[in-house]
């Protein structure tokens, strides 16, 4: 029998992006103004300018990262064991938005007060708060979604998430701070909460969509004979069976997407974590220039996740993410050159692009190859990949900004996203399978489930 066509419920996958949407907006309102809090904190303590303390900013913001290398994948793995009422990810993605929501406000709070170890303890204690759930918020799409269709579903779900970036960039221009001449930051103190606090309140209102729009247990009942039509279709080296370990072709493919995975983000993280840092040292601009960045950065991947996954179905997902990487490494490699700040809005547009192309297509890569079983676990994988990343690259910007200056970065991402490329290059794309086993009857099952 041909192979069966799978239809996307759109409107239940944008629920599903709630909890990403919480989780992208946090992390780009803690990247503006984390690195300019704790830069202050060097300065006024420490003496010198920016430049001589950049390397100790990255190596506080990477701290915050290293948990995540252990806790994504245990939380995934945690989330993948567990059955309560509310499903397996649920109990995971209130407990980490709760905790979220609580902490996050205190960040800016305790800077004003020069509370700055206590700032740095909370900054840590988020990071715990956000890995707890960030695994199986992720994961709640593959466990409803045939492999087939995750792509598109990836599509939604990122821009769901995207769409709290943007809110946080907006916040940055509204609510501005720059370093000043003697490396101080320059912010209003009446004003400089308000971001997280929103941020805060944004996240509960996505939280309360969710859980009144998603009921985990009964929708994976409902869509199970979908969900095991999918599996036959997966684009993996050999069949995938419960319990037993993957294949030697597609244990090497999933190395070499870990390994792409890695070194992507640690380009592209770069110019996150410290975006608004090279603006202010620079281009002489606020934390509204960088602000406007990371809108224009957003809306330009919002507008590319839906043709990177409608690319995937033409050309499949490698040569997709093949395009992408390109994008980004044409548009990063100009930057070079370029101090203009609204030049550089359009190069960070293509960038976007490109990061979007990529971004739709490797996580349902990494997913093509886990089971119903251990979809966390390898979400987890993927996390930890990319955390990881960070982890290490904010250290690495900031010795590069110490040794030969903050006009070092685009140089920087633009080395290191060419590396992920040629190691990208070395995977293989499996055969998908062209016949399905399927029945008459489970065919009008599938197609009843997507009406």
């Amino acid at each position: 029998m041909e192979k069966q066509k799978f239809k996307l419920n759109y409107k239940r996958t944008f629920y599903i992006g709630m909890a990403f949407f919480t989780i992208m907006m946090l992390w780009q309102v803690y990247n503006t103004y984390c690195p300019l809090f704790l830069t202050d904190y060097f300065v006024s303590t420490l003496g010198g300018q920016s430049e001589d303390h950049s390397y100790l900013v990255g190596i506080i913001m990477a701290m915050d990262n290293v948990l995540a290398l252990f806790m994504l994948p245990l939380f995934g793995k945690l989330s993948d064991r567990t059955n309560t009422r509310l499903g397996k990810r649920m109990p995971f993605i209130i407990a980490g938005v709760a905790l979220a929501v609580v902490l996050f406000p205190l960040i800016p709070m305790l800077f004003i007060l020069n509370s700055y170890i206590w700032m740095i303890v909370v900054m840590a204690m988020i990071l715990i708060a956000m890995n707890l759930y960030r695994s199986p918020a992720v994961s709640l799409m593959p466990d409803i979604t045939p492999k087939p269709l995750r792509s598109k579903a990836n599509a939604v779900i990122n821009f769901v998430g995207y769409l709290g970036a943007i809110f946080a960039g907006a916040l940055a221009i509204f609510f501005p701070a720059k370093t000043g001449d003697t490396g101080r930051l320059v912010y209003n103190a009446d004003t400089i909460w308000i971001p997280f606090v929103i941020t805060a309140v944004l996240m509960i209102v996505a939280l309360v969509i969710l859980l009144l729009k998603i009921r985990e247990n009964k929708l994976a009942a409902e869509l199970a004979d979908e969900l095991a039509e999918g599996e036959k279709q997966a684009e993996v080296e050999s069949e995938l069976v419960e319990d037993k370990p993957l294949s030697k072709g597609d244990k090497r493919n999933l190395a070499i997407l870990l390994l792409s995975i890695f070194l992507w983000f640690f380009a592209f993280n770069a110019i996150e974590t410290f975006g608004s840092l090279f603006g202010a040292e620079r281009l002489g601009m606020d934390t509204g220039w960088w602000g406007t960045a990371v809108i224009v950065m957003t809306v330009c991947s919002l507008i590319g996740f839906f043709p990177g996954a409608w690319i995937s179905e033409k050309l499949g997902r490698k040569w997709t993410v093949v395009l992408g990487l390109a994008l980004m490494i044409f548009s990063l490699l100009i930057a070079c050159f370029i101090l203009n700040p609204w030049v550089l809005y359009v190069l960070i547009a293509i960038a976007g692009i490109g990061w979007a192309w990529v971004n739709v297509n490797s996580y349902p890569m990494v997913v093509e190859m886990a089971s119903k079983k251990n979809v966390g676990k390898l979400t987890g994988w993927y996390y930890a990949a990319s955390m990881l990343a960070q982890s290490l690259t904010p250290i690495c910007v900031g010795f590069f900004f110490k040794a030969l200056g903050f006009e070092w970065l685009f140089p920087y991402a633009t080395i290191f996203a060419g590396i992920a490329l040629l190691v990208f290059l070395l995977y293989k794309s499996p055969k998908k399978n062209n016949i399905s086993t399927s029945t008459p009857e489970s065919q009008n099952n599938i197609e009843e489930t997507n009406e």
